[in-house]
């Protein structure tokens, strides 16, 4: 077992110190550190990477242990933690159902991101919840062309765009008016950002698809961002390809409660409206 965390946060520290105590004689723990200080050879020795942070936390260690096909177990130390599915007390009181493979694991897409210009490659990294291109300052509204499988699909004048995986779509896509998806699907979503039009909805697609964008309008700070993590600069005449990409990510869900509980309870999901008889 490996624990991730930053240990310049103070809560994030004090964690760490109290699981290290916890696992004493429970499970060996090969290292306690930030995900860039783990080699790839030590992630493959592990059965379990415990997370502890928030989702943002567990976004950055995925993309790694993804590689190394490790299962995440997420303790949430942030604000509101959808991947980070198990409180400190949950890990603990679950931990030998979690180890003896009780809780369920489930296998997670996750997207690359690809841009060129006149066929050289400029740019490539992956995402676990989306990429999004954002119109950027002067913030002025930007022109592009949408194409899935070298089809057009549409023009869009907004301020940018997003495409989620399932896993994302309760991240910025719902933000942006885009519908939610069990995060076990193999699907992608892309939705506008504030389109410049009544009738340009989200769609859905395979994930089998491949995603091009094309600039008709751009700013000088217009970006293509994965994640809100990594970021790079786009040209009037980039092409930007998303596309799902060959490794997934494991998440160790919590037997306790279901994604539509974890929806209901976090972000208020599906509340039943306050009623006249019911307020007075």
């Amino acid at each position: 077992m490996i624990l991730f965390g930053n240990p310049e946060k103070q809560p994030v520290a004090e964690a760490m110190r109290d699981f290290s105590q916890f696992l004493e004689g429970r499970a060996e723990i090969l290292a306690s550190c930030r995900i860039e200080k783990c080699t790839l050879d030590v992630l493959r020795d592990c059965d379990f990477a415990v997370v502890l942070g928030g989702d943002g936390t567990i976004i950055s260690a995925a993309k790694d242990l993804s590689e190394a096909q490790v299962p995440v177990i997420g303790v949430n130390l942030g604000k509101l933690g959808f991947l980070a599915e198990f409180s400190v007390e949950e890990f603990k009181r679950m931990f030998a159902d979690i180890v003896s493979g009780a809780a369920p694991v489930e296998k997670r897409m996750m997207l690359g991101c690809r841009v060129s210009q006149g066929g050289c490659e400029k740019f490539r990294s992956k995402a676990v919840n989306d990429v999004f291109v954002a119109a950027g300052p002067p913030f002025r509204v930007i022109e592009l062309k949408i194409a899935v499988d070298g089809r057009e699909v549409a023009s869009c004048v907004s301020d940018g765009l997003i495409v989620s995986t399932p896993t994302g779509s309760t991240a910025y896509n719902l933000s942006a008016g885009g519908p939610i998806l069990d995060g076990s699907m193999e699907a992608m979503v892309i939705t506008p950002i504030c389109p410049h039009s009544l009738s340009f909805r989200p769609i859905v697609i395979d994930a089998a698809g491949v995603i091009e964008i094309r600039f008709s309008r751009i700013n000088e700070g217009t970006t293509v961002s994965m994640d809100g993590q990594v970021s790079s600069g786009l040209a009037i005449d980039d092409v930007v390809q998303i596309a799902r990409e060959q490794s997934s990510f494991l998440v160790v869900n919590n037997p306790m409660r279901t994604p539509w509980e974890t929806l209901a309870t976090k972000l208020g999901w599906a509340k039943r409206p306050r009623y006249v008889s019911e307020s007075s």
